[in-house]
């Protein structure tokens, strides 16, 4: 892993040792004694904070924008609270008990991986001694440099009511019914045979008719049930603040001069 390697790591995607998603790295944290990357910082959410992770074991696949951490998901959720600045020896030592790590392992923060300095494009492994920059003399003058860091959470709130209300309306129903009914007519049959005897005289015949009668009668049957159904929908609000931060101006100091690695 080089230097450009290490840079192109944000952004890139954390999986933990099942190959679960993480979240995006945002930042990596080199140790300040041997310049090796030791956390990274991950956001596993829009409304969430970022989460160290020790990268003692991570691997990352050639030509894969993607990191395997050698944690366990469920860890990284509950880590302990970290607000982007750097990382005090007390909040070392808290993130070294969540994720049982024992830093007076050796090479604890090399496994997997060779070490980074930052500055060269040189893999280091552990043993090797990269040859060190005489240290700077400073003065016992120090100040202490603030800025304000936007926040941001959600919390569910009632923004309106919903309800179902039935009521009866009434509407006209055309519905064609097959009938049947008898008609009557005449059928005449002329006889040849006239040899009997007849009158001549009054007479009736009578048939009875027959025709379908239709009956309406109405039945209430159910249809179909209906009930509210609440959706909880994904979406982007942007928010927008103003923050101060503090700026370091500097008198008598020339600004061009080479800055130590």
């Amino acid at each position: 892993m080089t230097k450009s390697t290490l840079e192109s790591l944000i952004g890139a995607t954390a999986y933990d040792e099942r190959g679960d998603k993480i979240g995006k790295i945002k930042q990596i944290y080199l140790d300040n004694q041997t310049g090796s990357p030791t956390w990274a910082a991950v956001s596993t959410g829009f409304f969430s904070h970022d989460s160290l992770v020790p990268l003692a074991g991570a691997q990352q696949q050639a030509g894969d924008d993607s990191l395997q951490l050698h944690v366990d998901k469920e860890l990284v959720k509950t880590a302990p609270y970290h607000d982007g600045s750097r990382i005090s020896a007390e909040s070392e030592q808290e993130l070294f008990r969540h994720y049982h790590v024992d830093p007076r392992s050796p090479g604890w923060n090399a496994q997997g991986r060779p070490n980074i300095r930052p500055g060269t494009d040189t893999p280091m492994t552990p043993g090797y001694a990269a040859p060190q920059a005489a240290p700077a003399r400073h003065s016992d003058d120090s100040m202490v440099r603030s800025e304000e860091q936007l926040r941001v959470d959600t919390e569910s709130e009632e923004v309106g009511t919903a309800r179902l209300h039935k009521s009866v309306v009434s509407e006209e129903q055309t519905i064609k019914v097959p009938v049947t009914h008898e008609e009557v007519h005449v059928e005449r049959e002329p006889i040849t045979d006239r040899s009997g005897r007849t009158t001549i005289g009054e007479e009736d015949r009578e048939v009875t008719l027959h025709a379908d009668q239709v009956h309406v009668q109405k039945e209430t049957v159910p249809v179909e049930r209906v009930r509210l159904a609440v959706d909880e929908v994904a979406d982007e609000k942007t928010v927008s603040e103003t923050v101060r931060k503090e700026r370091v101006e500097t008198e008598g100091v020339d600004d061009r001069r080479p800055k130590a690695p």
